[in-house]
């Protein structure tokens, strides 16, 4: 958990978007466009509680929102060229972090994280 905190926490401090905009982004990325709701459901949070999520990320143009093809009444959130180039530089600033770290342990603990790396997945897909 400690790892995961301090990755997130490796992003642009001139940055105003919190851990919840960036994990949205990052699911919008992984998924691609969803509605409201789906969106919802993946983060765990409420429908209510998405909307002012998505409302601040348009606001700030990171994501546009659309009307579903076949129901007019059906709100799509998508990721604007923005927020593609956000995601690069956080993925970026995060990775540099992770490698200088990784470059600080021994071949053998390097082992063990690859040895571990298709178990921690699997347990992250559950």
């Amino acid at each position: 958990m400690r790892l995961a905190r301090r990755l997130r926490n490796e992003r642009d401090a001139r940055d105003d978007l919190s851990a919840n905009h960036l994990a949205v982004l990052g699911t919008l990325s992984r998924h691609g466009a969803m509605t409201i709701g789906e969106l919802a459901a993946v983060e765990k949070v409420q429908p209510p509680s998405m909307t002012r999520t998505v409302t601040s990320l348009c606001d700030k143009g990171l994501v546009r929102r659309t009307t579903h093809d076949s129901d007019r009444r059906v709100v799509v959130v998508s990721l604007t060229d923005a927020a593609h180039n956000v995601i690069a530089e956080s993925r970026r600033r995060k990775e540099a972090w992770l490698n200088h770290r990784l470059r600080e342990l021994t071949p053998a603990e390097r082992q063990t994280l690859r040895d571990a790396a298709p178990i921690l997945e699997r347990l992250s897909q559950a």
